[in-house]
Formats: structure tokens, C-alpha cells, sequence
């Protein structure tokens, strides 16, 4: 009888996470393909999920919020969230970690340079603090989501954070160029943001 306890609970501990739809702590999502570590194959449908920022602009040291968060009546359990530049496939800038549901992850020999689930907890969103680093482009945060084995996203991007760059200035101290907004459009699809239409400078 004893043997058969000692049985259930070593199978309780060792089958039963995956059985219940996420393994545990140690599912880990890769930095580079942002694939998780075990056989199965993304979603194709739009992502239930959004990732939004504090601000549109930024320059080297600032600190921006950043959101993941689920839409409508879903959740999800795990996750890897970085920046990259819009034409870069390495991650850019380093988070603070404020949430207890997440924790930093060294990708490329940077510290904290993505952030991942601290456990396998449902949640509805995480919030996490980026900070900026000098000498970057046009960039965007890049997630996956996994909701449970069967069901991860791939990809899901924020919209486009632009560095400030200084401006040329006439003898008055006047800007010589600015930029007409009115014909910029943005556009929201499944939490990546385009644009539609030109934004002209003059």
C-alpha cells in the first residue's frame, strides 16, 4: 500500500503539470526563434493579446512601460517579451523587473535583456519597465505568448517606438523642419500597429 502512495505521488510530481496543460517553471521560450522548448507548432489566427507602451519616442536612459496584456476572456501562463529593432533579430535595451510574475532572462550576454514567466501562474497581464540604450533604430517589442501546450503565438509585435533625434535649427534657433502629422494613419491589427498614408516632412 505504501509502495503504491510513493508511486502516485512521483507520478503526481512529475506527469501531472504537462497533464494539466503547461509544464511548469521550466518551459523556456528560445531568444533568438522565440520558439518554446518542446514539439509543437504556433497559432496562425490572430493573437488574443496586445502589447502596449508608455510612450511613442525615446531617447538613450529613458524607462518605458510596457504592457502584455490578454484581450477579451483569455489568459495565458508563459511568455518571452524583447526588443529588437524593426530590421534587427537580437534583443535590444534591458528591462527592470517590477512584476513577480516575471523574471529577466540573459540573451546574448546581456542581463535582463528579454523577460520571461516567473512561474506557470494564469495571468492576464505583466507589466515590465524597458530602458533604453544609446545608438538604436526604429524599434518594436516582439512577444510570444503561450496560453497553454497546445496553443502559443509567435511574433506579436507592438506598435513602432521611434528615438528622438535632434533637430536642425536656422540662426534663430528655430527648427527648419517639421513634420505634418495630418496625413499619417494608424492602423491596429491584432496588436500590430501600421501605418497607412505618408507622414511628409517639410
Amino acid at each position: 500500500m505504501r509502495k503504491h502512495s510513493c508511486f502516485g505521488f512521483l507520478f503526481c510530481g512529475i506527469f501531472l503539470p504537462g497533464i494539466l496543460g503547461f509544464p511548469q517553471t521550466n518551459t523556456s521560450i528560445d531568444c533568438d526563434s522565440l520558439l518554446p522548448n518542446y514539439e509543437a507548432e504556433p497559432q496562425s489566427s490572430a493573437p488574443p493579446y496586445i502589447i502596449a507602451v508608455s510612450f511613442d519616442n525615446f531617447e538613450p536612459g529613458n524607462e518605458i512601460q510596457v504592457t502584455l496584456e490578454a484581450l477579451k476572456n483569455v489568459s495565458f501562463k508563459g511568455f518571452n517579451l524583447q526588443a529588437r529593432e524593426v530590421e534587427g533579430d537580437v534583443p535590444v535595451g534591458t528591462f527592470k523587473i517590477t512584476d513577480p510574475n516575471t523574471k529577466g532572462l540573459e540573451c546574448h550576454n546581456t542581463t535582463n535583456s528579454a523577460i520571461s514567466h516567473a512561474n506557470s501562474d494564469v495571468k492576464q497581464k505583466i507589466t515590465s519597465t524597458w530602458i533604453a540604450p544609446p545608438d538604436v533604430k526604429d524599434l518594436q517589442f516582439i512577444a510570444t505568448v503561450v496560453q497553454d501546450l497546445d496553443k502559443f503565438w509567435v511574433g506579436i509585435q507592438s506598435k513602432t517606438l521611434t528615438p528622438a533625434r535632434s533637430e536642425s535649427v536656422n540662426g534663430t534657433g528655430k527648427s527648419k523642419r517639421k513634420v505634418r502629422f495630418e496625413t499619417c494613419t494608424f492602423l491596429q491589427r491584432g496588436g500590430t500597429y501600421t501605418t497607412q498614408g505618408g507622414c511628409v516632412m517639410v
